[in-house]
């Protein structure tokens, strides 16, 4: 039981922490948003009502309710609850743990719940220091971190938790966090009012992150003048409490590969708008020009191909841009960059026709040269069949094999239906089929 003592700490600590420390859900009740992760049937609800947990690991970004959640299972178990921060700790603080828990189980019979905040931070040995603990339920895990953990936690490990993703939270989720924080005793306790438009530069520029929108929230009340009369918070002050909209962007994180697929989709679905706003995205998070630029170039040839054969030119020139001038002025040049990538005809006949062939070569019989194509700087090369000059022909194409026998054309090109590309495969074809009836005999 504590002391009074640890009462009255208890108390002090509480005055001085942050409105977002303050307002921590105590309960499940008080926890706002994720019905997948924790909604009423869930897994996860029913083994923390129960108290029947196992090893989990909280996956989600920041802001989301991730030690909230250990917070709550904290104060419903029965189990002793530790935490160890990956950020600060190493292998023989785990050690230590692990130990005191083996010890609690054998003289008392009580679980151990340990909770690993950023857990993706340990490192490989670190993370090995816990698998035996884990698989002999030593400890119960519950581990949070922003990344991926099938990336970035140890796969042995993973395989012995639940992976529990939550997810950003909805305006809705954040502005009932932020309603209850102006009146809770715990927070604001009714001293201030919102404007609706404050209200909602708060939801909308917390990006679904609670931590965001409370931490806003405290700083634009800080600029209350003290006494004032009606102490209304406005949107004026969340302004210049909050000057910079941030939005979630890591460089190396599951973001990054969700924002740049979103931009790649876009262009492809020749949607200027959606493909500007996730380039806007990019540049707000930091992302590097050369890499936005690098994708820009794949795409050219990938998704646009020679439907519109100067994309690649004008992707190409977008990265010695991006190299050469940098941030800030670049933008202007990925921007004209992604908008031509959108608005251009597509294609993706040279990337299937690339991927094709190469499968036939992996996989496929192995093929000679045909004799009449072959290097003729060699002894006995007057033995070989005739090599027909194209350019002698007006149409530039004569009725010769280009193709090992077993192969035919149209095996590996499917032209696409749109620009350039369409124009030129029309064309040719045309002067295939007049070559092939001029000689009376097929390729």
């Amino acid at each position: 039981m504590d002391s009074l003592f640890d009462e009255t700490a208890k108390r002090a600590r509480a005055e001085v922490a942050p409105l977002a420390s303050r307002m921590r859900p105590r309960n499940l009740d008080e926890f706002v948003g994720q019905p997948r992760a924790v909604g009423q049937g869930t897994w996860l609800r029913r083994a923390i009502t129960e108290d029947t947990i196992s090893s989990i690991i909280l996956y989600g970004p920041a802001g989301t309710g991730k030690t909230s959640l250990a917070r709550i299972i904290a104060d419903a178990t029965r189990a002793h609850f530790d935490e160890v921060s990956a950020v600060t700790s190493g292998v023989a603080d785990l050690r230590r743990a692990i130990d005191a828990a083996a010890d609690r189980l054998t003289l008392s019979g009580q679980r151990t719940i340990l909770f690993i905040d950023e857990i993706h931070r340990f490192s490989k040995s670190q993370q090995d220091a816990l698998l035996h603990a884990v698989e002999d339920r030593v400890v119960i895990l519950v581990g949070a971190t922003t990344e991926n953990p099938y990336f970035e936690v140890n796969a042995p490990l993973v395989s012995r938790s639940r992976v529990i993703e939550l997810e950003p939270l909805d305006d809705d989720d954040v502005r009932s966090i932020v309603v209850r924080a102006l009146a809770d005793e715990r927070g604001l306790a009714g001293r201030f009012g919102l404007e609706t438009d404050a209200e909602r530069a708060i939801v909308t520029g917390a990006g679904g992150d609670a931590r965001v929108a409370l931490t806003t929230l405290e700083l634009a009340a800080g600029l209350v003048a003290p006494g004032a009369k009606g102490a209304t918070i406005t949107a004026e002050m969340v302004r210049d409490a909050s000057p910079s909209r941030i939005l979630p962007y890591d460089r190396q994180g599951d973001v990054h590969y969700d924002v740049i697929s979103a931009f790649i989709k876009s262009m492809r679905g020749s949607d200027p708008d959606a493909a500007v706003y996730w380039l806007a995205r990019m540049i707000h998070g930091g992302e590097d020009p050369k890499f936005i630029a690098r994708r820009m170039m794949i795409f050219a040839s990938e998704d646009v191909g020679n439907a519109d054969p100067q994309a690649l030119l004008v992707a190409h020139a977008a990265f010695k841009a991006a190299e050469s001038i940098g941030w800030p002025e670049c933008r202007i040049n990925l921007s004209q960059t992604a908008v031509y990538l959108a608005l251009a005809p597509k294609s993706n006949a040279s990337y299937l026709a690339i991927d094709a062939a190469l499968a036939e070569v992996r996989e496929g019989a192995a093929r000679q040269v045909p004799s009449h194509l072959r290097d003729r700087h060699r002894p006995g090369s007057e033995s070989y069949g005739p090599y027909r000059y194209p350019h002698d022909s007006a149409s530039g194409i004569v009725a010769q094999r280009c193709l090992p026998d077993g192969l035919e054309r149209g095996r590996f090109f499917t032209p696409g239906s749109r620009g350039w590309e369409a124009e030129r495969a029309e064309a040719v074809r045309r002067a295939w089929e007049q070559a092939e009836s001029d000689a009376g005999k097929p390729g």
